[in-house]
């Protein structure tokens, strides 16, 4: 199925529109939309580089909410600044349509398409295989001829009965072919609220991927095993955490060369830079405090670099604490020393306060991220309603995705107005944003304007520069729309008190909360038993309640983002009460 966004021209805010219309049917045929059987007609050809509607190449999925256009099998990658441009004009019914394509900055990457045939009796069949192919996880014996050993982990170390381990039917542990569900929900029908749909019919489709927990057979033997952890990107609450928990789990199973490396990839290049042995002793307190215990650092040498590095200093398994950046990093160096043949397990931890890493229910440091951003929103709140005319405005984290703005405005409860990524929006105009603040002020006398930081980048100037990890620089929407609130009520002569606060350091240099704090346990221990259990290009999460390990190829295929279509979305819609800003 082909999935486009429909806005009907000459007006000035229609709703867009998902219609599914299939790939083979080209202008003239008639096709079925929404319910309604209709036939499309065409008026002009395509503009830009898109695949109109009736191009027999296109062969994959173009999605409105998440930006990705699959064309001839292949994928153009979303990445950055939003924009649009029309693929191509026609009618539906003799009614003129636009089609419009969105993306962010393209970057042509190969990708497999699907092209199941719903009608063929087995297609579940086939796609669960695939998934299950897919969804496999690398593992040291696909190199190695090894044979498994009873593992040294043990709950149940003090026995007082003289049993033997092997003896116990319950021990602990999680059985190598246990999987987790990823998807519990049967959605009806594809205008479900969120539904995520395989095929047209919405039918269900059993998603399994592989439970985490400690292994009763493992593939080293701890006291030869040299482990390093490392930690990269920018700071998040809980780093601490998880190399506490990494450590201590490692010292059970009976490593006993631990180190650190410091400030991320850098560690293994950078001169002057030497391993930081850690044990028990020297972790036991660091959760106490934010930042990194190792520092962190963007960017690093070339893989093949670090990997030489990681030869060099007899490393059996590494450890990657980091976001989707670091995750592709981590899979390199996976794939490098599975090239070389190296007995390394390199297991990660997946760190980020946006929340961005695909199939994961959350990531450590966001609950954090939220309960600080919300106090931000609520100071803003108190310098708003203590103002005439106040407008309280909050710039939180989030380049591509808004959950931190979602979350913290729906906890607040303050918020009028909130801007995410993942929703356009104008700015002017008679359904724009500040038609929409003029209301709220004539109404109530006051109101906090809440956004994402990758929000309106469409409004902005585009920068090409990019940072040490490689992601573009992002305009200050925060500061922009400021500047738009104060010049719009100046002009047209009404007053306006504007409180601009950033938080976004504030949101990430602090201690992990209680509730990230033992997503931080549970995720550092599940590495270490990821790694004793021989796996290798994985990472350790939590999905659909249950923890899991999934394949770093698939988390980093491209970021999570909020869908507009959520129940989530509309909780927050209905919270602030804010129109459709087209």
């Amino acid at each position: 199925m082909v999935y486009v966004v429909v806005k009907k021209m000459n007006t000035r805010s229609p709703a867009a529109i998902r219609r599914r219309v299939s790939p083979a049917q080209a202008p003239g045929c008639s096709v079925v939309v929404s319910g309604e059987t209709g036939v499309w007609s065409a008026i002009s050809p395509g503009s830009g580089s898109g695949a109109g509607l009736g191009d027999p190449r296109v062969s994959g999925l173009i999605s409105g909410s998440t930006y990705d256009l699959f064309w001839d099998g292949h994928c153009f990658k979303s990445k950055h600044t939003l924009f649009y441009f029309p693929a191509t004009l026609v009618a539906f019914n003799q009614v003129p349509v636009s089609i419009w394509f969105g993306f962010h900055s393209l970057e042509w990457k190969k990708e497999k398409s699907y092209d199941l045939d719903f009608s063929d009796p087995s297609w579940k069949e086939k796609y669960q295989e695939d998934w299950n192919r897919r969804f496999s996880l690398p593992h040291i014996t696909d190199i190695y001829d090894l044979k498994p050993r009873l593992t040294t982990f043990s709950l149940k170390k003090n026995r007082t009965d003289g049993g033997s381990l092997s003896a116990d039917k319950w021990n602990g542990y999680v059985n190598k072919d246990d999987r987790a569900l990823l998807k519990v929900i049967k959605y009806a029908s594809p205008t479900s609220a969120g539904a995520e749909c395989v095929d047209p019919d919405c039918s269900w489709v059993e998603h399994w991927i592989h439970r985490a927990g400690p292994r009763k057979e493992i593939y080293y033997e701890p006291a030869e095993v040299k482990a390093a952890i490392v930690t990269c990107g920018g700071l998040c609450p809980g780093l601490n955490d998880v190399i506490r928990q990494i450590v201590f789990t490692l010292e059970i199973y009976g490593v006993k060369n631990i180190v650190g490396i410091q400030f991320g990839y850098r560690g293994f290049f950078e001169k002057g830079l030497k391993e930081m042995p850690l044990s028990r002793k020297v972790v036991e307190n660091i959760n106490l405090s934010g930042g990194s215990f190792l520092g962190v650092s963007r960017g690093g040498a070339k893989t093949s670099e670090i990997v030489d590095s990681i030869q060099a200093r007899r490393i059996d398994m590494l450890f990657v604490i980091g976001g989707n950046g670091s995750h592709a990093g981590a899979n390199a160096i996976h794939e490098e020393c599975r090239k070389r043949k190296l007995k390394v397990s390199v297991v990660a931890v997946p760190k980020t306060i946006d929340n961005d890493i695909l199939f994961m229910d959350k990531t450590f440091g966001f609950d954090t991220a939220v309960e600080e951003a919300q106090r931000a929103i609520n100071s803003a709140y108190i310098e708003a309603r203590s103002a005439y005319h106040g407008i309280g405005l909050v710039k939180l984290m989030g380049r591509s995705s808004g959950f931190i703005a979602m979350q913290a405005s729906l906890s607040s409860g303050q918020i009028d107005v909130c801007l995410i990524p993942e929703v356009s929006f104008t700015l002017d105009g008679e359904h724009g944003v500040m038609r929409h603040l003029e209301h709220l002020l004539e109404k109530k006398g006051f109101c906090v304007v809440c956004v994402a930081e990758g929000a309106g980048q469409d409004l902005l100037q585009k920068s090409n520069a990019t940072d040490a990890s490689g992601n573009v620089i992002l305009s200050d929407f925060g500061v922009h729309m400021q500047q738009k609130i104060k010049n719009h009520f100046k002009d047209i002569g009404v007053p306006a008190d504007v409180k601009y606060i950033d938080p976004t350091y504030m949101v990430r240099a602090c201690r992990a909360n209680a509730s990230d704090a033992i997503l931080c346990t549970v995720l550092g221990q599940n590495a270490v038993h990821g790694a004793f259990a021989g796996f290798s290009g994985i990472t350790s999460g939590i999905c659909n309640t249950h923890y899991a390990f999934l394949p770093i190829t698939e988390v980093i295929t491209k970021p999570k983002r909020v869908n507009p279509n959520s129940r989530m979305w509309h909780r927050c819609l209905t919270s602030t009460g804010q129109p459709d800003f087209h």
